[in-house]
């Protein structure tokens, strides 16, 4: 796996810097598949916050890198168990951050992964309970909008600090599935903030990356969509993405699909 990302430069191997990398979602699936690259892409010293409603899982996957090669020589990690669908849950995350960081770090990078799946065995006319709507944005959408902007005041541009925040999106932003409603409305509507902050924030790096039909328990579901035998393991797809972040030539705010590349 390392040889795969080193050779994807024909003259070195690339790295993402001295970063802050903080990842919603990570316990488990393609939140945990991110970490794990992002370990072995960031210089030592690096940090990794990591976001998740599930403390044992998100303590297991700390453990597993403090003890990689990543672990060994400096990388600290760092585990956050919160709920993003409430205001203390955001608050900790941010918290936790500003704590981690010191002055010789040199790229700020945050991952919007955390998503629910909603309700998808009921159409559009079924949904009259606004709080069941509300709880759902509030957590796939709004936590995401105000994680973002807390995260960008607590650390602002300035010389010599990168910084990239991604947002895990889906076909399902551009493209209607029937009874998949609130997965669709909620991947729209978060794919269009980070859209709106690629055009305010021209010294942002913004992306928009589609990791494909994912073989995770959560995207199961996704195989009844799309042909059979055509769900794509997260290793796949995060290498794909890592190789565009090294790459660093894609246009801010963009929408990546996997299957673009």
């Amino acid at each position: 796996q390392d040889s795969l990302l080193c050779t994807m430069s024909s003259t070195e191997c690339r790295d993402l810097g001295r970063a802050l990398c903080i990842i919603t979602g990570a316990s488990r699936g393609f939140g945990q598949t991110i970490a794990r690259n992002m370990s072995r892409l960031v210089k030592p010293g690096s940090v990794l916050v990591l976001v998740a409603r599930s403390g044992d899982d998100l303590r297991a996957l700390q453990a597993e890198l403090a003890e990689s090669e990543a672990g060994r020589v400096g990388l600290v990690v760092e585990c956050v168990v919160a709920d993003l669908g409430q205001p203390d849950g955001l608050e900790a995350v941010v918290r936790r951050s500003q704590e981690s960081f010191s002055e010789d770090l040199d790229h700020i990078i945050l991952v919007n992964n955390a998503a629910s799946l909603g309700d998808v065995s009921r159409y559009v006319k079924s949904f009259t309970n606004m709080a069941e709507v509300d709880s759902y944005l509030s957590l796939n959408v709004t936590s995401s909008l105000c994680l973002t902007a807390s995260i960008l005041q607590a650390f602002p541009q300035c010389p010599g600090l990168r910084r990239t925040v991604i947002n895990i999106t889906s076909l399902c932003a551009l493209q209607p599935f029937r009874s998949w409603v609130l997965y669709c409305t909620g991947k729209a509507a978060r794919e269009m903030i980070f859209r709106v902050l690629a055009e305010e924030e021209p010294d942002l790096r913004v992306l928009n990356y589609s990791p494909g039909p994912l073989d995770t328990a959560m995207q199961m579901s996704f195989s009844d969509m799309f042909a059979q035998g055509q769900l794509l393991t997260c290793e796949e797809s995060c290498a794909k993405l890592m190789k565009v972040l090294l790459d660093d030539n894609y246009t801010s705010g963009a929408h990546i699909d996997i299957y673009d590349l």
